[in-house]
């Protein structure tokens, strides 16, 4: 009985000493210092998404054209949701982070961020959202071509719809509801494109957020209009290519004249712009709006 009563108190002695220890060894957020730089706070890291994509790219060119490839500072790779998940947490803590960003964008309706001020145009002055199909698309379909060249849209009604999806709504639902609500905007987009008795568009896209939004609502009215559509996700790279040797249609989700520059670079002789579907589109580096000193690429460096 006395072994037992020993054990028991060495047992409870043990828990109380492992609570203690891991208390005392939990970390805790630390909050963003306005009064330290901003490097070591962030680890010297900017948090990106995807490797493949054209904001990595450019913000690899930004690391030492800003100096801050001279301070060790590096671009994780990621994806977009792991991105927007620590973002939220660091957010919740008040902690600094620098991430990737563009608009339009749910997360600048979420989360309280700004966007970073680039003097050097690294990122290019401005993006914008094109349509872009294969060459000979116009000749063989020139019902849809009419229409997208007729769709255009802005930021606002593009990143109500990809909240709506970020919240987890189906796109394809959310597609009919912006149809629905948006009678006028369709009608014009829709004027004088004769109906399609079956014939078949073939579109691809990136499963980026913008791309799954506007690939929706444009299939959904072509599809209304009795166009045979499929869609195909598909990394960038490869959807460029589907369209440039004729396996695909079209697009609506190229960021031109930097992001998807390169593949619109490699591509163009083979590839049509039909139009510009979303102007004023942003690609950059962002933080939260917490970060009040911090208001250009240049505030990173080390002061």
């Amino acid at each position: 009985m006395k072994n037992k009563f020993t054990k028991y108190i060495v047992g409870i002695l043990t828990l109380g000493v492992l609570a203690i220890t891991l208390s005392a060894c939990s970390v805790t957020p630390q909050k963003y210092s306005p009064n330290k730089s901003v490097g070591p706070q962030v680890h010297y890291t900017i948090t990106g998404i995807d490797a493949g994509a054209g904001i990595m790219a450019s913000t690899q060119k930004v690391l030492p054209a800003y100096g801050l490839k001279q301070e060790n500072w590096q671009l994780q790779a990621s994806s977009t949701a792991a991105m927007c998940s620590q973002l939220q947490k660091s957010i919740k803590y008040k902690q600094p982070i620098v991430i990737t960003a563009w608009q339009p964008h749910w997360m600048f309706k979420k989360y309280p961020i700004k966007f970073l001020k680039d003097p050097k145009n690294v990122y290019g002055k401005s993006e914008k959202i094109d349509t872009v199909a294969r060459k000979g698309f116009a000749k063989e379909n020139p019902g849809a071509y009419k229409f997208f060249k007729q769709f255009h849209w802005n930021s606002d009604m593009m990143s109500d719809i990809m909240y709506k999806n970020f919240k987890g709504e189906n796109p394809q639902k959310t597609a009919r509801e912006f149809i629905k609500d948006h009678p006028k905007q369709v009608k014009e987009w829709t004027k004088g494109v004769p109906d399609g008795h079956g014939k078949q568009v073939r579109m691809t896209y990136v499963t980026w957020d913008d791309a799954i939004a506007s690939t929706n609502v444009t299939s959904q009215i072509l599809k209304d209009k009795g166009y045979n559509v499929t869609t195909s996700a598909m990394e960038a790279q490869p959807a460029w290519s589907s369209i440039a040797r004729g396996s695909a249609d079209v697009t609506t989700s190229a960021w031109l004249p930097v992001t998807s520059g390169p593949l619109y670079k490699k591509f163009k002789n083979k590839v049509e712009i039909v139009t510009t579907n979303c102007p004023g589109a942003k690609v950059g580096l962002a933080v939260p709006k917490y970060m009040k000193n911090v208001n250009s690429i240049e505030d990173l460096r080390n002061k």
